[in-house]
């Protein structure tokens, strides 16, 4: 069975914090033995409604990352009357400094929290988290997610707007870069083991920061892909799918969540009771505070749910939402509710005492400044372990989705490679979207890591070919004749950095301009071509897919992704990523997520045979790139399944074996997944579901017996009464290396 982490790991010389070095860091209280429940009881009952209402409020400092408020010119004079509670955008020492003191002119000097979308990577960038989620390797999720928060920390800052934990199962949505993929049990692990890279185990650490569970809830089934759109779902879908990695986040100790800007059925997330009081702070106890996304309580007026700004604070308040971000909604009229008794005062002390409990829990009443160390900011940014850490996550996170006649590696034999494409010498585009450093002399390209591999004995020849987007072919001629001189190609494609992310979602999910053209010009020229893609979703690419000798995904791979890649390339490192989302043939077949496949009353159950059954009469039902699959430069045999007993009972385990060989000639690592299926139940269950996997390395000739153990709680799913249950019946078990790619199956039943 797939592990947490619940110990200190040492990977690199970085220690992972687990409770006891947290407890060593953490600030002891000036008052002798007063809890920090004490504490803030004894804050609030000093604090004016005003000053209340002030610790609800978040405002963006020095840099946007939506529409920007009014209130710039006023900001520092409301920081040093104590209307603010947090700000974002605000990093660095100096600066986090800077605007601390203000705050600390307060009447009760109650410090700031300062926040910033560290998303995967703040000085050290690395890949996106589609991308780490394709390693399947939840130490290096923690440990990249733990470099993140040890950098951002030594900066000022106190709290991260993620991970976000969004299910997402369309790839025209822009902000699947953000998140895990679109399956639930392996975006749940995933969630878990970024909130405890972040944090830690316990808050109080100086190299943590708070984590944010976001964007509760179900924003990644927004219409159409689009972002800031509706939401329509089943409550069974919303329980099963989507909510259990917001569950993962709470049980590891998120010290906030962010709510999202989509509506649920109707209501939007901001302004709804149902998610933030009854599910979140009601139904699993929740004790950290929600923030809003940027200005989406104003965005309840827009919506059509709030009347104008007023009623707005109104429903988001009793919905249940603390802070207000970037609205100014809070700060204009909660306090008058309050006094017109159109908002219970015990509300608004139970967002500020959720707020204020938390800056006692990093210890800035203690020392407002603990996170603004000149000194250890110079050091923490100048560790070259970060890097280390990226690149070893941006190796994990390639996935070798094509490897005809053992194109790849490389060889010390080639004489001369061409390496053409639009994103060859890319630096930025590495990066990827949500990047807080953006200085490209800290950022390896494709070029750079293969010119410092090929060595002396190989010649790289360089053409652009064409750029990303648009339609000139100028750059063709050059690019084949480069090729031509050439023992081998290697094209680099995909999309630019800002063509995913928030607001980029896209129709069409094609490989942008005229990039698959310079692709079959240079196949033209008969010469191997390995295509390299860098993206950040899943895109289409039907002659590459078709024709290309070698394809390796690269997602966006950080500031080491050149490295990273050189080392793919060349089989320093065996590529072992798998797909944490499926890839389709074209958009027409989008929802295609593997989980999402039911045999319906009509199944195609002979390939061709298609007449009045569930398929289309264009194109095939089945996606280019499944869920799960990745390929490596070994070879891996599934053999000898055991399942310990056929049945069991409430309360029992089954445990199911099986061993696992490297028949290849180069050490390797493996994803072995396990997928259930629960052929006949009260709810019409998918084909299949992922249910623990495990990540092994072998050498050749290596063989190793893997085991997963299935219980009652692995056969459970919500039924239309909302209620957690197995149901007695036979289940399938399948083994594989790959949603697709089943070796071994077997059956279990539940008595």
């Amino acid at each position: 069975m797939t592990r947490l982490l619940t110990k200190p790991l040492l990977v690199l010389g970085l220690l992972l914090p687990g409770a006891a070095s947290l407890a060593q860091n953490a600030a002891s209280a000036p008052s002798a033995n007063a809890s920090i429940d004490q504490r803030v009881t004894a804050l609030l009952a000093q604090m004016t409604l005003e000053e209340k209402v002030g610790q609800l409020n978040q405002y963006s400092g020095r840099e946007v990352t939506g529409p920007a408020s009014d209130r710039k010119s006023t900001l520092l004079s409301s920081i040093s009357s104590g209307k603010v509670g947090s700000m974002l955008n605000v990093k660095g020492v100096k600066d986090t400094r800077e605007i601390q003191a203000e705050a600390l002119k307060s009447r009760l000097k109650i410090p700031l929290l300062f926040s910033l979308d560290v998303i995967h990577g703040y000085q050290t960038t690395f890949p996106i988290p589609l991308g780490e989620a394709a390693s399947w390797d939840l130490d290096a999720i923690r440990l990249g997610a733990h470099v993140a928060a040890r950098e951002a920390a030594a900066s000022g800052i106190h709290w991260t707007f993620a991970p976000m934990v969004d299910v997402g199962r369309d790839p025209r949505w822009g902000r699947v870069m953000e998140g895990a993929g679109e399956d639930t049990y392996l975006g749940s692990l995933i969630a878990r083991a970024r909130v405890l890279g972040f944090q830690g185990e316990k808050l109080g650490g100086t190299d943590a920061v708070m984590a944010c569970a976001k964007h509760f809830a179900a924003y990644g089934a927004a219409i159409g892909g689009r972002d800031y759109n509706a939401v329509d779902l089943s409550p069974q879908q919303l329980w099963e799918t989507y909510l259990p990695p917001f569950k993962a986040a709470a049980d590891a100790g998120v010290a906030t969540f962010m709510n999202s800007f989509n509506t649920l059925n109707g209501v939007p997330a901001t302004g709804n009771s149902y998610l933030q009081r009854d599910i979140l702070k009601g139904q699993w106890h929740y004790p950290g505070f929600v923030v809003s996304d940027w200005g989406s309580i104003g965005e309840l007026v827009t919506w059509g749910y709030a009347a104008d700004k007023k009623d707005a604070a109104q429903k988001a308040i009793v919905a249940g939402s603390d802070m207000d971000m970037e609205a100014d909604v809070y700060s204009k009229s909660l306090a008058q509710l309050v006094q017109d008794g159109k908002v219970k005062m015990e509300l608004v002390d139970d967002a500020v005492r959720r707020i204020l409990r938390k800056k006692f829990e990093l210890g800035l009443f203690d020392d407002p400044y603990r996170f603004s160390d000149e000194k250890r900011e110079q050091q923490v940014l100048a560790d070259p372990q970060n890097r280390a850490a990226a690149r070893q996550m941006a190796q994990k996170s390639l996935v070798l989705l094509k490897n005809e006649r053992a194109t790849l590696p490389l060889t010390k034999q080639l004489r001369s490679i061409a390496l053409i494409g639009p994103v060859a010498k890319a630096k930025r585009d590495l990066n990827g979207s949500w990047t807080v450093d953006t200085d490209t002399t800290r950022i390896t390209s494709l070029y750079d890591g293969l010119r410092q591999r090929a060595g002396k004995n190989t010649q790289l020849l360089y053409a652009k070919g064409c750029n990303v987007a648009g339609d000139s072919r100028a750059g063709f001629e050059q690019a084949v004749a480069t090729a031509k001189n050439a023992d081998l190609v290697v094209l680099a494609v995909g999309e630019a950095w800002d063509m995913s992310g928030e607001a980029k979602s896209r129709t069409d999910i094609h490989l942008p301009g005229v990039q698959e053209e310079l692709f079959k010009a240079l196949k033209a020229t008969g010469k191997p071509v390995a295509v390299v893609v860098f993206g950040g979703r899943p895109l289409i690419f039907d002659a590459i897919a078709d024709q290309a000798d070698a394809i390796l995904y690269a997602w966006w791979p950080g500031s080491e992704g050149g490295l990273a890649l050189a080392d793919v390339l060349y089989g320093d490192y065996n590529p072992a990523g798998k797909l944490p989302i499926t890839f389709p043939r074209n958009v027409g077949q989008i929802p295609i997520a593997y989980n999402q496949q039911y045999n319906t009353g009509r199944p195609v159950t002979k390939p061709g045979d298609i007449r009045y059954k569930s398929a289309y009469i264009d194109a095939p039902s089945t996606p280019r790139y499944a869920f799960g699959h990745g390929l490596s430069y070994t070879t891996f045999k599934y053999s000898d399944l055991k399942i310990s007993r056929p049945q069991l009972k409430a309360g029992e385990s089954v445990q199911v074996s099986f061993t696992l060989t490297n028949t290849g000639k180069v050490t390797g690592e493996e994803v072995a997944q396990l997928y259930l299926r629960d052929p006949v139940a009260s709810v019409v269950r998918p084909l299949k579901e992922l249910k623990d996997f495990r990540k092994v390395s072998l050498k050749p000739g290596k063989s190793q017996t893997i085991t997963f153990t299935i219980d009652q709680n692995k056969l459970a799913f919500y039924n239309s009464r909302l209620e957690w249950a197995a149901e007695p019946g036979t289940f399938n078990l399948m083994v594989g290396s790959a949603s697709d790619d089943i070796r071994l199956e077997g059956t279990v039943e539940l008595q």
